[in-house]
């Protein structure tokens, strides 16, 4: 029975192979970008995206995350799958108008603001896949809130680490369901965020998005809620040991929260 998923970040790269391997075996795709441009060139230019529904939204801006999640419950009656693939490494401005530091904003807050918005027209067998990553560090509270200047791969391991931890939190809070599964969908994969930040080619991107494929259809993940899996390994692994403490999970669930 065809599925109805919502992939973000899906005008290139993993989300993007994801969104063309899913249309093609008759999957109800919804695509997410920031250029109307390049969304418009990706259903142009392959034809299984032809009949798909885009939706534009800056991530960095919570305002416009919640109206995009407004806009797919008036479109949509049920959403089967929520991929929270979009992410940010280098940028040549990390701060937002706000000055919160766009790697959170982006990689934490905004899939926890879609995924809250859009539970109520998920069901107990939906999915959410939390894109993480191989890259986790302890997350401080300063550089969450702002408050001091990280390094790139500073500021993304500690947002990678902060999906998983509420990757595994909402699926123990929510409980039935929907289930929650935080994803390292490959190292040095030959994303866009790979070459700039690397200035390296990297590795098929058809790594990461067969794994998304893999987690969205595959029964395999149906009793897996709140776990983490690891694609380097290929298969289900303990990420961080931060992630898996409850007492600090609860503290940095308190910062996400206020900040949103």
């Amino acid at each position: 029975m065809p599925k109805t998923i919502l992939i973000t970040g899906s005008s290139d790269g993993i989300g993007l192979e994801a969104a063309k391997l899913l249309a093609s075996k008759g999957h109800n795709v919804l695509l997410h970008g920031r250029s109307s441009a390049k969304l418009d060139a990706a259903t142009k230019t392959y034809s299984e995206l032809s009949a798909c529904r885009s939706y534009i939204a800056d991530l960095s801006d919570l305002g416009a995350v919640k109206q995009m999640a407004a806009d797919i419950k008036k479109d949509q009656n049920a959403l089967d799958v929520l991929i929270n693939n979009a992410g940010v490494f280098h940028t040549p401005n990390p701060r937002t108008a706000s000055g919160q530091d766009i790697r959170f904003v982006v990689n934490t807050l905004a899939p926890y603001v879609l995924t809250q918005s859009l539970l109520p027209i998920m069901n107990e067998s939906g999915r959410i896949l939390n894109l993480s990553s191989a890259a986790q560090a302890s997350i401080r509270e300063d550089a969450i809130m702002g408050k001091t200047e990280l390094s790139p791969g500073s500021a993304y391991a500690q947002s990678k680490l902060a999906i998983t931890m509420w990757s595994r939190y909402l699926a123990e809070d929510l409980g039935a369901g929907p289930i929650f599964i935080a994803i390292n969908p490959g190292s040095f994969l030959g994303t866009k965020m790979v070459k700039e930040g690397y200035g390296m080619e990297g590795k098929d991107i058809g790594i990461g998005a067969d794994i998304l494929v893999r987690a969205a259809l595959d029964p395999e993940f149906n009793d897996r809620s709140g776990q983490y899996f690891d694609n380097d390994s290929g298969h289900f692994a303990l990420p961080h040991e931060d992630a898996m403490d409850d007492e600090k999970t609860r503290t940095v669930m308190s910062w996400i929260k206020a900040l949103i």
